[in-house]
């Protein structure tokens, strides 16, 4: 029998050919590639997301249907070997060493570490504009020193107008998806991804949860650990990932009472001038982003290049759009603050599992059938879990995966119709 891994690294894809062979060929490329298990999750893919995956030798997990990231990835936890589970997106590209620098932060015990998201490279302007304006960056541990409106206010307006040298290995507040691996240990103590969130916001809540759990919990940032985010080159898909990653926020607000919804200040402003016809208050509403976002001024008189005085305007329609993602999830989501203080007892074991009334979503991780997957290398399975659990069910009491307690064996989830990505950590 061969050995276990030292980590389970997946992929969780929905419709990825087109990318996921570039992604797979860095993974089986590391330098460390005997030591790891390469998974994929085929989340109700129509294309040949599976079979590309097959081909390449990883092993691979088939949803029947479309279930969501947070899906997906439980999907991958529960097929997996290894002590340690890392995640990159589709669209991504390994580092040569990136397996190895993530394994060797495990040093001191953290519960999970990250590495560093870069946009890829490419000449076109929206792919010019990610790379100076990265959206996926891990939140930071100043996030915990309060979360005061106008406290998260002064930490918005000082990331606009500073940027801080920080130490390459640090303490983080949370990992970015595209980027990230767990403690199996954790995961057993803390549960898996919350269902519910089907696409943006699902990392962050397992982050949050964590650390609401527990006190000492540590999550690493190794910035040596590097993948390559290769962006689709559209602002339509810009803009459409904001809006995917305020409904995800506007999800986290509705589980967590303590979380407010995120409604960026700039655009607000700028409606509000924008909507007299007075002609100093419309050319008032022309200049904010530009004074308001001042980076792209900066860059424009440094590099002398008019085009990058585009970038407030760019940053503008994202927070726009992401604001009313949040404005849309509080509507859509509405009820899911009301889904009841469930009792402890459908989380099951551990301290997530007493934290009472805190924790109103965790029932919702743990309700619903349950269905086990025993995976074998280089074997596709499938997963027919129905989707239609209710929450107000108990969960199921299925069998454990690879050693794994029943108690952890995530429900069907639901089918949304946003594909899978990952969603940057929101500004506080």
């Amino acid at each position: 029998m061969p050995s276990a891994p030292d980590m389970s690294v997946a992929i969780c894809s929905r419709n990825g050919a087109p990318t996921i062979a570039r992604a797979l060929e860095s993974l089986f490329g590391q330098t460390i590639a005997p030591r790891l298990e390469i998974m994929v999750v085929d989340d109700g893919s129509t294309d040949e997301t599976a079979d590309i995956a097959s081909r390449h030798g990883a092993t691979v997990v088939q949803h029947e249907t479309n279930r969501g990231l947070a899906a997906a990835r439980n999907s991958a936890v529960r097929a997996s070997r290894a002590p340690i589970i890392a995640f990159i997106d589709d669209d991504c590209e390994a580092d040569p060493d990136w397996a190895e620098r993530l394994l060797a932060a495990y040093d001191d015990e953290p519960d999970g570490v990250g590495g560093v998201v870069h946009p890829g490279p490419g000449d076109h302007f929206v792919l010019a504009y990610l790379r100076r304006h990265n959206p996926l960056q891990p939140l930071e541990l100043e996030l915990m020193r309060s979360e005061g409106m106008i406290y998260r206010l002064r930490l918005y307006l000082t990331h606009q107008w500073t940027r801080v040298d920080r130490p390459a290995r640090r303490a983080v507040f949370s990992l970015v998806g595209a980027n990230m691996s767990f403690r199996r240990e954790s995961l057993d103590e803390f549960g898996l991804f919350d269902e519910h969130f089907s696409f943006g916001g699902e990392e962050t809540e397992l982050c949050y949860r964590m650390r609401q759990s527990r006190e000492d919990v540590r999550l690493v940032l190794a910035s040596d650990a590097r993948v390559t985010h290769h962006f689709s080159p559209s602002m339509r898909d810009t803009l459409r990932r904001s809006r995917a990653y305020g409904l995800g926020g506007a999800r986290l607000s509705r589980r967590w009472r303590s979380v407010r919804p995120t409604i960026y200040p700039v655009p607000v402003l700028v409606a509000a001038a924008a909507t007299s016809r007075r002609p100093s208050r419309l050319l008032l509403a022309a200049a904010l982003p530009a004074i308001l976002y001042p980076s792209g001024l900066a860059a424009a008189l440094r590099a002398r290049r008019i085009d990058l005085l585009a970038d407030a305007y760019i940053q503008l329609l994202q927070e726009a759009s992401s604001s009313i993602g949040m404005i849309l999830g509080l509507w859509r989501f509405r009820r899911l603050g009301t889904e009841g203080q469930r009792s402890a007892e459908a989380v099951g074991e551990g301290p997530a599992a007493v934290a009472g009334a805190e924790l109103p979503m965790v029932a919702s991780i743990a309700a619903g059938a349950a269905r086990a997957i025993t995976p074998k290398p280089g074997l596709t399975l499938t997963d027919s879990a129905a989707a239609s659990a209710s929450v107000d069910r108990p969960p199921t009491e299925g069998p454990a995966v690879a050693g794994r307690p029943a108690n952890l064996q995530a429900p069907a989830g639901t089918t949304d119709d946003t594909d899978l990505g990952t969603a940057p950590n929101p500004v506080p």
